[in-house]
């Protein structure tokens, strides 16, 4: 079963193609790496599928759920593990993960109620 399908997947930035028309799936249980040089996509590609850029075009369907037109149901069921630091150093670790959970739409009493469980 696919966990991850894209398929003709592409992203325009004013004329210049970040992504022209990649198509590939993922079996759940695999483990998949994306590799490539600097300048080959990579970045956007994963910030197409987690919903931080809409794709010019193309398809992408995640545990069932498109990509694009549901991308706020992708989102409550991934998880990103960034090679950069997101945490912003002026703020505390219960006001990072406050500001994080409101990125994701959870309400304000909820996610405070998260944060100070962890």
């Amino acid at each position: 079963m696919d966990i991850i399908k894209v398929k003709d997947l592409s992203k325009d930035f004013d004329g210049f193609k970040a992504v022209k028309s990649i198509s590939f799936n993922v079996e759940k249980g695999e483990v998949f790496g994306f590799l490539g040089p600097n300048g080959a996509g990579k970045t956007t590609t994963i910030n197409m599928l987690t919903g931080l850029a809409k794709p010019s075009s193309g398809e992408i369907m995640i545990a069932g759920r498109d990509g694009i037109r549901k991308i706020k149901d992708v989102q409550r069921i991934i998880g990103i593990v960034p090679d950069e630091s997101n945490l912003y150093d002026e703020m505390s670790g219960f006001e990072n993960l406050v500001f994080c959970a409101s990125l994701y739409g959870i309400k304000k009493e909820l996610r405070e109620q998260r944060a100070e469980s962890r």
